[in-house]
């Protein structure tokens, strides 16, 4: 069974949440690209929808909105880019990617919320209590 950890990003506040997405809820990610709306549901934010803005595999590569499929493959990259910064004007390097779409060899998805819901986040999260 697939399972992710998924950062959601709210781009009101600022602030980023670290979620667990375990067996029928991932299953809702497989077969997503970036870019592409998933239902908040999947991680607990009921009435949210979340935007698919990357990711990276269980070894560290990162999911490149360039390379089609959820397969490796290398590519040779010019420019700064997902997964590549280079250092000097001109400098190439073939860098491996995982392409844009989820699989079960993903380890993380980053998304960024795109509608809310009715109730806040932190309430839904339980994270708005006070410690005392």
């Amino acid at each position: 069974m697939a399972s992710f950890t998924v950062v959601v990003g709210d781009p009101e506040t600022g602030s980023s949440y670290q979620l667990e997405a375990e067996e029928q809820d991932a299953n809702r990610f497989i077969g997503k690209s970036i870019g592409e709306e998933v239902d908040g549901g999947a991680v607990g934010l009921d009435g949210y929808t979340l935007e698919i803005t990357g990711g990276s595999d269980d070894a560290g590569r990162p999911l490149n909105p360039d390379v089609a499929g959820a397969n490796l493959k290398e590519v040779l990259m010019a420019e700064r880019q997902t997964g590549y910064h280079p250092s000097r004007d001109g400098e190439r390097r073939r860098i491996t990617v995982r392409g844009r779409e989820i699989s079960d060899a993903v380890a993380q998805i980053n998304a960024s919320i795109a509608d809310r819901g009715s109730t806040d986040v932190d309430e839904l999260l339980g994270d708005g209590e006070d410690d005392e």
